[in-house]
């Protein structure tokens, strides 16, 4: 539906005045001033044009982003979905966004395929992504549908107060504490910067929180809560008090199956950005994780 805004505030440029007007990003004003979707009193303008007290914007309807990622059919298992927001549970081995030269068979790839209606903050090759979750952890990623429960959702896990993740692991060793919190920052690891690192210069603060659930030989079960989201804590984290998480190909020395880390983001509750709802999802274990854990059960019997 179109949408028409009588201007109050005057001498400030067009793109800005929107993007603090309305849902829209400053990026997608843009795009869709140059193809005349947004009109000032009945003429295109620039977004550098300054708005002047009772201009009329229309803003029309219809606009779809012109992109070079490609939609794919995928299967995509949706846990929850209304206007607003979705919750879905990523398969270990899926790449949540295009990057890096990988701009195909992402999820974003098949959220594209699935539907039109995907929040545009983070830009074209992120649509409808607050959130991420490394390629080969699985578990519970939220969607946002709009721009306003993208912008809502993103202050929750800024600030972490009305959202909550828990994730289940498998640790390598038997750890000996019940609970254990991992106060240590998180940079570039100075050696090598496609990892990450416990390091005390260019870093930020990462808290992660740990319960044991089960002890088995050789291996621990264990719980984590992310008071912090820097990539790749969990893992860094465990590598660095020495209990990294099994099959990491990355931050684990033995090597790994194609499977990937024994992680997986096992529970989310949150606070619904729009209806103020309170959200709760629990996912289980991926098969080959949960056959794995029912091996080291039997081997204790």
């Amino acid at each position: 539906m179109s949408m028409e805004i009588v201007v109050k505030n005057e001498n400030e440029r067009l793109d800005k005045y929107l993007a603090n007007n309305t849902e829209y990003s400053r990026s997608l004003i843009t795009k869709m001033l140059d193809e005349d979707f947004i009109l000032v009193n009945g003429k295109p303008q620039k977004s550098s044009y300054h708005v002047k007290e009772n201009d009329v914007i229309l803003i029309k309807d219809g606009f779809k982003i012109k992109s070079d990622i490609k939609s794919t059919k995928m299967d995509i298992d949706i846990l929850y979905e209304d206007e607003d927001i979705m919750v879905i549970n990523k398969p270990s081995g899926l790449v949540v966004h295009p990057g890096s030269g990988n701009f195909d068979n992402t999820l974003v790839n098949g959220l594209m395929y699935y539907t039109d209606n995907l929040s545009d903050i983070n830009g074209e090759e992120r649509p409808g992504i607050v959130h991420r979750i490394d390629k080969d952890t699985s578990g519970l990623l939220l969607i946002a549908k709009t721009n306003k429960a993208h912008s809502i959702l993103t202050e929750y896990f800024k600030n972490h107060d009305k959202i909550k993740r828990e994730y289940i692991a498998l640790i390598c060793g038997e750890f000996p504490h019940d609970s254990a919190t991992i106060d240590a920052p998180i940079g570039r690891d100075p050696k090598d910067r496609k990892k990450m690192a416990v390091v005390a210069q260019n870093s930020k603060e990462a808290l992660t929180y740990l319960k044991v659930l089960k002890r088995y030989k050789g291996y621990t079960l264990v719980s984590l809560i992310l008071k912090t989201g820097r990539t790749h804590q969990i893992r860094v984290h465990m590598n660095y008090i020495g209990y990294p998480i099994y099959n990491d190909p990355v931050y684990n020395t033995k090597k790994a199956t194609s499977f990937g880390q024994f992680l997986h983001s096992y529970k989310m509750d949150f606070i619904h950005p729009i209806t103020q709802k309170e959200m709760h999802f629990e996912c289980p274990l991926p098969k080959e994780f949960q056959e794995f854990i029912d091996s080291l059960e039997t081997s204790q019997k």
